[in-house]
């Protein structure tokens, strides 16, 4: 996938196993991060609409079901019902000018995006 501008998010899909999987990037000036989109606390999608996830001073991602706030480079959830828990994050890498989501699958790896 294009690598998002800095303060930007971008969604993505990836097939995978018996379902798939849902995700974001986010972009900041010191790099780029991956997410599943998915709230620690309810399971629920972290975005009100697409490819928003930020709060609004750009700085935290943020839960649009309850508010919590998770720091964008590691994740870590700072404030909220979840608070002390963490985003899970995914493997990302870049390849040729493109961001590649790299998931392990019986120890063989998948490149996808």
């Amino acid at each position: 996938m294009t690598p998002p501008a800095v303060g930007q998010c971008r969604e993505f899909s990836l097939p995978w196993q018996e379902g798939g999987i849902e995700g974001f990037v986010v972009a900041t000036s010191t790099g780029h991060y991956a997410y599943l989109n998915r709230c620690p606390h309810t399971g629920a999608p972290l975005n009100w609409q697409p490819e928003q996830f930020l709060n609004f001073d750009n700085d935290m991602i943020q839960c649009a079901l309850h508010g919590a706030l998770f720091r964008i480079e590691d994740g870590h959830c700072l404030h909220g019902p979840c608070q002390g828990q963490a985003l899970q994050a995914l493997p990302l890498r870049y390849e040729q000018g493109q961001l590649v989501i790299e998931l392990e699958k019986n120890k063989q790896k998948d490149s996808m995006c």
